[in-house]
């Protein structure tokens, strides 16, 4: 009786049941007359073998041990060699080439030092070259096109960085500025906010003048629309860097968003007599009226927050929406229904299909011999690259992919594809490859990948099973076996998207939505089968004037889901996890590529991957200090979730960062002795006791970390210059001062005029060795084009700020100095 595999080799047993061997001895059958009979002659082996049994000749021999022996290399790397070549032969090399476009990318954004062209086009042409050359070398070629594809990558960003040349204001100051309106919008705080090609500057005149700017208003002329040209006088400030090291950049964003400053009126701004305007600005101008006018009909008809959320969902203007609403449905993890994405345009497509076969259902005979399938597609496609204009052209992977999709069954092929998100990813990485240095891309490409990759995993799995058509059943069993196979499928869609984008939202944002799995379960049925197909009716009715019991019913849904979002917000637990290694990140995408692309046993590589990402999540150093890029801010951990500050009203935005990243709760706000208090002795500060929060007097702050050094944020030199004596970091807001201890090499000293170079700053104690603190900026040197405005203002240059007079032509002719 032969085993599976036993004509392999010679140590292969049989598969034998321990029932065997204790069963009869099987009859021994006749051979055939026409063959001879068979002999079984026993071999002499060795009587001291315990594990073998002599059995008479006529016997079949039974094995009663299986020998166990570890897979030999040349078999492991057969094994290995066969699964790679099938791999390849159903199309992997394909899927990553946007993985190695996108490294590229990522080399380009992460040097030091900005490349020049002939660099990476050399080494496309040599990588080129070598490939053509070893074509009789398939390993050796593979090598070759990774190189060149990385280094298209690095062209591709270097040529957008060139082309897009945004030219970045240097220094805060006040103008006279002509322009056109692109773009406005209400804020939630009440303020318009505008979005302005610049035309002229007056009083001073700008010689480095910005193309694009964004202000805000107090209140706009009611004549105004996208396209005047208006006039007055603002206060236009550079783009600011990131809030801390490893920080959202705010300055690499506006470069690439072409805004070269941003800033506020200091009056409202009046409209002047436009001259003729090109036809691209033309048609950007009758969009954005159309938008602006889309916009207000649905805040009129709706109302409220769930006005502005509406607005937002099918003209993409949302910043009216107030921000307990947003912090809501961020602490819940279903803000993405609010940043129109993938999901709108699948759920836009998704509507336009089904109404459209439901109409062709109609009419048996027509569809029958017609496709109608490639015609509903055909204006699925057209709805949602509408619905893309008219919501603003954002680059999303999601976004092409679903065009992708739709094209792809046009031409008969299969939609769901992991080809079809590599195409789409290529396409992002060509056209935008500073996206995926960004949370956008990054988190949608993983969620898509993650979803495809499970999706053909799972249909895989389905098609090798045989399965019999279910029994008949009642239809109210039919439809709750529906709607829990329903609520099953949206469970897993948000656990598999959840898991492979929770490491980049964690280094992006530093939280992560503990119930988000719960919120999605109960809202996103609403927002499916509610809110969307009704606002796609409502915007299919709008031009006719019978949109308005589809917006009512949207709003009503848009209530559930803002009540529901409140409901589980004030229940969720704090949602800040603090920061993670980069390593951690980096090594979670090669398991998340390999996990979502092999098709072979070879997805097992992931797991190591994996494991080893998730246990390096920890491995990074926590500041102890950080400070701000205007030396104002300072901020330390004082434990128990506490963060004690300097000052009584901090920047909001940047605290609630700063919180995120050292998972504090509260903030402690400075104390400040009063006149009849007694006043504190810096002289001893000894009586500062470890996690004591600031003490501000006469310019001077102080406080004491909890591993015992001291921290001081002075005004000037001048008061700085006692706390040399006892101090391990002193921050001057003065972009004049000096150090003030330069006898004394253990106090680190920094002054604003480095911040203004350098940006914010993290320091680190090191209480086990009596050295000074090492602290890190968040600009390295030298500056990439995003970050050459820096050296421009008046902080890095070592001057004291303008003091504008109370008379704004006053303060513009000053700002020019």
């Amino acid at each position: 009786m032969r085993g599976r595999g036993a004509g392999e080799g010679e140590d292969v047993g049989s598969d034998v049941s321990e029932r065997l061997l204790f069963a009869a001895p099987p009859p021994v059958l006749p051979a055939p007359a026409l063959l001879p009979a068979p002999r079984f002659d026993a071999p002499s082996l060795p009587a001291s073998d315990p594990a073998t049994v002599l059995v008479p000749a006529g016997e079949p021999i039974v094995r009663l041990r299986r020998r166990f022996r570890l897979p030999s290399p040349s078999r492991i790397r057969n094994s290995v060699t066969t699964a790679a070549g099938l791999e390849l032969d159903r199309g992997i090399a394909f899927l990553l080439v946007p993985v190695f476009l996108a490294c590229g990318v990522v080399v380009y954004f992460g040097l030091s030092v900005e490349p020049a062209f002939p660099q990476p086009i050399a080494i496309a042409l040599l990588a080129t070259l070598c490939a053509v050359v070893s074509r009789s070398w398939p390993r050796a070629r593979l090598c070759f096109m990774v190189a060149l594809l990385c280094a298209l990558g690095v062209l591709a960003a270097k040529f957008e960085t060139w082309r897009v040349g945004t030219h970045m204001l240097g220094s805060e100051i006040s103008t006279r500025l002509t322009g056109r309106v692109v773009s406005y919008e209400p804020m939630a705080s009440g303020r318009i906010r505008l979005t302005i090609d610049v035309i002229s500057t007056a009083r001073p005149t700008l010689r480095y003048m910005p193309e694009r700017v964004r202000v805000s208003a107090m209140k706009i002329p009611a004549e105004l629309t996208a396209g005047s040209e208006i006039t007055g006088y603002v206060r236009l400030l550079p783009p600011t860097g990131p809030v801390r090291p490893d920080s959202y950049d705010f300055s690499f964003d506006s470069y690439f968003a072409g805004i070269g400053g941003s800033g506020f009126f200091l009056g409202n701004p009046k409209v002047v007599s436009s001259g003729s305007m090109p036809l691209a600005a033309q048609l950007s101008s009758a969009i954005e009226d159309a938008r602006e006018s889309i916009a207000d009909h649905i805040r009129s008809r709706i109302g409220g927050a769930e006005g502005e959320i509406a607005a937002a969902l099918i003209v993409g203007v949302r910043a009216g929406i107030p921000e307990e609403i947003n912090e809501a449905m961020r602490r819940t993890g279903i803000y993405h229904i609010i940043s129109i994405s993938g999901l709108h345009m699948a759920l836009v497509a998704g509507t336009i299909m089904a109404l459209l076969r439901g109409a062709f259902a109609l009419f048996p005979d027509f569809s029958s011999r017609r496709p109608v399938k490639k015609y509903a597609a055909a204006a699925a496609l057209f709805s949602i690259t509408a619905y893309l204009v008219f919501s603003g052209i954002v680059v999303a992977a999601e976004r092409i992919m679903l065009a992708v999709m739709l094209i792809a069954v046009l031409f008969d092929r299969a939609a769901l594809t992991m080809r079809n998100l590599a195409i789409s990813a290529i396409a992002v990485i060509l056209v935008s490859p500073h996206e995926v240095v960004g949370p956008s891309f990054q988190m949608s490409f993983a969620a898509t990948a993650a979803l495809v990759g499970a999706y053909a995993g799972w249909s895989d799995y389905r098609a090798g099973r045989a399965t019999t058509p279910p029994p008949r059943q009642s239809p109210l069993r039919f439809a709750t076996r529906k709607v829990l196979l329903g609520m099953c499928g949206l469970a897993m869609t948000s656990i598999i998207a959840g898991s492979a984008t929770a490491l980049f939202a964690i280094w992006h944002f530093q939280r992560v939505a503990p119930l988000s799995l719960f919120a999605n379960l109960a809202i996103m049925p609403i927002v499916s089968l509610v809110v969307m197909p009704f606002a796609v009716l409502s915007a299919l009715a709008m031009p006719f004037g019978a949109d308005g019991p589809f917006l009512y019913v949207m709003g009503k849904g848009l209530t559930a889901m803002i009540a529901l979002s409140g409901w589980i917000s004030e229940r969720s637990p704090i949602d800040a996890v603090g920061l993670i290694s980069l390593r951690s990140v980096l090594l979670v995408t090669i398991a998340l590529v390999i996990a979502s692309m092999a098709t072979t046993w070879l997805r097992l590589a992931a797991l190591p991957f994996a494991l080893a990402g998730l246990l390096t999540t920890t491995q990074t150093r926590i500041p102890d200090v950080l400070v701000s890029e205007d030396a104002r801010l300072v901020a330390l951990p004082i434990g128990s979730g506490e963060l004690a500050v300097n000052r009584a009203r901090p920047n909001e935005f940047t605290i609630d960062n700063w919180k995120r990243a050292l998972t504090s709760e509260a903030i402690v706000a400075p104390e400040t002795p009063g006149k009849n208090d007694p006043q504190f002795d810096i002289a001893d500060p000894a009586d500062l006791p470890p996690g004591m929060p600031f003490i501000c007097t006469d310019g001077l702050c102080l406080a004491r970390h909890p591993s015992g050094a001291i921290i001081a944020q002075a005004k000037d030199r001048d008061t700085a210059r006692p706390a040399c004596a006892f101090a391990s970091l002193i921050v001057i807001d003065d972009a004049t001062a000096h150090n003030p201890c330069y006898y004394d090499r253990l106090v680190l000293v920094v002054t604003k005029r480095q911040l203004a170079r350098a940006g914010s700053a993290a320091v680190y104690f090191d209480p086990q060795a009596a050295t000074r603190a090492e602290i890190r900026f968040a600009v390295e040197k030298s500056y990439r084009p995003w970050h050459v405005q820096r050296k421009f203002s008046r902080a890095a240059r070592g001057l004291p700020p303008y003091r504008r007079a109370d008379n704004p032509k006053a303060g513009a002719k000053g700002g020019a100095q």
